[in-house]
Order: C-alpha cells, then sequence, then structure tokens
C-alpha cells in the first residue's frame, strides 16, 4: 500500500522525534535501545512456554506486539531468526506501532510501521554523509542490517537522491546534526 506524501513526511518527522527524545544519535541504530529507552518490554520467543510459543508462531514468524489492559505494550519476537539485522527490524516495526499509536492492525497501521523501520533504521541523509561508495553491501555493514533490508534501505536511498539529494528538509538537518556526521 502506498501511503500518502504527506503520511511519509510524519513518520520521518517521528523517527527524528524519537531520536531526539530518546537521545539515539550513532549508528547502527539499535532496536533493543530504543525499546528500553521507551519502556516497552521485550520478550523473546524462546522465552515462551511451548504452548505459548506455538501461538506466538502462528500469530507471526517474526514478531509482534500487544497492549496489555494495565497499558503496558510487549514486544515479542523469534530469537531463533540468524539475522541480527531482521530481529532488529522486526523490534523496529513494532516499536513504530507503539510510537505511531496504532490501535488497530489493518493495512494502512501495517504500512506506516514498515516505512517507519525502514527510515529509522538506514535514514538516507545518514546514508549519504556516512558512505563514500553507496550500495546495499555497504548499507549492510554500516547500519547492521540483513541483506533484504539493505536492498530495500539502498532502493529507497536511489529514490531518495532522484527526488532531493541535498536540499535537505529541516528534519534531515537536524538528524544530520544529531548523529554529528555534517
Amino acid at each position: 500500500m502506498r501511503l500518502s506524501d504527506e503520511q511519509y513526511e510524519c513518520i520521518k518527522q517521528a523517527v527524528l522525534d524519537m531520536f531526539i527524545t530518546y537521545d539515539i544519535k550513532c549508528v547502527p541504530i539499535s532496536a533493543f535501545e530504543i525499546a528500553i529507552k521507551i519502556g516497552l518490554t521485550v520478550i523473546p520467543y524462546s522465552a515462551l512456554e511451548d504452548e505459548k510459543k506455538s501461538v506466538a508462531l502462528r500469530i507471526s514468524k517474526d514478531g509482534y506486539s500487544v497492549e496489555t489492559n494495565g497499558g503496558e505494550w510487549i514486544i515479542f519476537y523469534n530469537d531463533e531468526c540468524k539475522s541480527y539485522g531482521r530481529i532488529n527490524q522486526t523490534i523496529m516495526h513494532e516499536i513504530a506501532h507503539y510510537f505511531l499509536e496504532h490501535i488497530r492492525e489493518g493495512e494502512e497501521e501495517e504500512a506506516e510501521a514498515k516505512f517507519f523501520a525502514k527510515y529509522a533504521l538506514a535514514p538516507p541523509p545518514l546514508i549519504h554523509r556516512m558512505i563514500e561508495n553507496v550500495n546495499a553491501e555497504a548499507i549492510m555493514q554500516t547500519f547492521d542490517l540483513s541483506y533484504e533490508a539493505a536492498c530495500n534501505a539502498y532502493k529507497y536511498y536511489c529514490k531518495w537522491l532522484r527526488f532531493g539529494n541535498e536540499d535537505y528538509t529541516l528534519y534531515e538537518i537536524c538528524m544530520i546534526q544529531l548523529f554529528e556526521v555534517a
């Protein structure tokens, strides 16, 4: 699903707001660190009893989040995945649901969370400032992403170059300054 340009811009600003609020200013960006700073509970599937683990795997092979009746937000993730980058992406995706205050599940909410995670873990302005010869492999190494996520980040970076490049928005300038890559 394609979001509106306004939604994409709001999500980019939300990512910057998260970085500022929780003092995130170095790469690779750790979704675990952000979840802890926010106060979210993060539980690996391996910590669940067999029956609950089976239920978790039926819900999602990667991870999911729930809000308890007491208002606590819990992220469950599949720690049997061998790729740290994929686990980090999953947790950032679930943080997006929390941070964007999603109260229902739907196609639009999933699209927003996917974009939030992609943008938060490898923002094009940081890619542009931190990597001399940009390609998927360099993005994967610098931002500690899975290869698939790095390829997606590279495609998005190329699109970003075509439609903006160094005509940075205010939030992009703030992000560059926050990460001290100016």
